[in-house]
């Protein structure tokens, strides 16, 4: 899916989440950040995953895992029903991102949504260069068989918060498990966001 969930993205991550909150994953896949919280931060977590076997995975672990679309709502939650909502390395891969988000941040106080950033220079010289889809460690499909459906970047999520009122409380970017400060949307092969409702 990108960037590996057992790297830095994972720790940031644990970093935002306070202990002992509640946590609704979605798009857990086989449960690795979800069992992470519940470890080192005593999150009372609940997941949320299509593939049958990654949930089979989790609930194999002792995780709390449904098996559901995240595409269809999220119509068995109430608002603020968690205290975080994440969506890491999920978000560019829903069919419907903007009603995804929308119900993540009705049902979560904190939203942490994780994506790569499919602009990143080593994927723009790649298209410049080759003239072809780019494949890299942060976006390791060929184009026939990527899971993703929306190419986004950095600045692309940035300008869609501000265009919808969503508040970015904390941001973080990487690139090769380390974190990137200098021109992230150039030099970052993926970011993280927490946010909130203004």
């Amino acid at each position: 899916m990108g960037v590996n969930v057992t790297g830095i993205d994972q720790q940031i991550i644990a970093s935002w989440v306070d202990a002992g909150s509640s946590v609704l994953d979605l798009g857990c896949g086989d449960g690795a950040l979800l069992s992470k919280l519940t470890r080192e931060k005593h999150v009372r977590g609940q997941g949320i995953e299509i593939s049958e076997q990654a949930v089979h995975q989790c609930v194999a672990q002792g995780l709390s895992v449904l098996q559901e679309d995240i595409d269809s709502g999220l119509a068995d939650y109430g608002d603020q029903s968690f205290d975080y909502v994440v969506l890491n390395e999920t978000f560019q891969q829903v069919k419907k991102p903007d009603f995804v988000l929308h119900e993540a941040l009705r049902v979560g106080k904190h939203v942490i949504v994780g994506f790569p950033n499919f602009v990143h220079l080593r994927a723009r010289l790649q298209i410049f260069f080759k003239g072809r889809v780019p494949v890299t460690t942060a976006l390791p499909y060929e184009w026939f068989d990527t899971p993703n459906l929306h190419f986004l970047s950095i600045a692309d999520f940035q300008e869609y918060c501000k265009t919808r009122k969503i508040e970015i409380d904390a941001s973080a970017f990487i690139a090769k498990n380390k974190q990137v400060r200098l021109a992230p949307n150039l030099f970052a092969e993926a970011a993280l966001f927490k946010l909130s409702k203004l």
